[in-house]
């Protein structure tokens, strides 16, 4: 399954991997948990334990990226980049309502 048709079906789980200081000056995407990239590791199991496709932001795709990488190297099944939060937030309300 694609990120696109992730997002469309609403079956999905959020997580911003950015520091909670970003989220304060530039925006947050609704629902999203915040989990910065420095407690990904840490966090593992809780993460690995959802049952939904995860999809991974940040800034830019960068630290998501990583996250990505690192989750799915311990075991991750379904797991996305949605890269920078304003296109992926930009997608997500273009998408309402429309699944």
């Amino acid at each position: 399954m694609s990120l696109a048709e992730v997002l469309k079906s609403g079956n999905y789980h959020l997580i911003d991997v950015r520091e909670p200081m970003e989220l304060e000056m530039d925006g947050e995407i609704e629902g999203a948990e915040n989990i910065p990239l420095g407690e990904v590791e840490d966090r593992k199991e809780e993460i690995l334990s959802i049952e939904k496709p995860v999809v991974l932001f940040c800034r830019s795709g960068n630290r998501s990226g990583k996250a990505l990488d690192f989750l799915e190297s311990q075991g991750l099944k379904e797991g996305y980049n949605g890269g920078g939060w304003a296109e992926l937030k930009a997608h997500l309300e273009a998408t309402k309502g429309t699944f």
